[in-house]
């Protein structure tokens, strides 16, 4: 699939077709990553769930608690 990199505004941006749009869930408001790999590039939906990102960051403060010391003596 081709897509043509256009003047939009002040800005250069793409339009995404309407069917690729349906089959992925987007609408407009929804955001993208933008993930550069070697040559290419990728698009992903950012993942905003909060209960998702609740859980990781339980997961690091458990972290911190437990390797405090050592983030202690490596932020010197």
């Amino acid at each position: 699939m081709n897509i043509t990199v256009r003047k939009i505004g002040n800005s250069e941006g793409v339009i995404l077709p309407k069917d690729v749009l349906e089959r992925h869930h987007l609408k407009a408001g929804d955001q993208l990553v933008l993930i550069e790999e070697g040559d290419g590039l990728k698009l992903r939906r950012l993942q905003d769930d909060p209960e998702e990102f609740e859980n990781k960051m339980k997961i690091a403060r458990e972290r911190m608690k437990k390797y405090e010391t050592a983030y202690r003596v490596l932020a010197k």
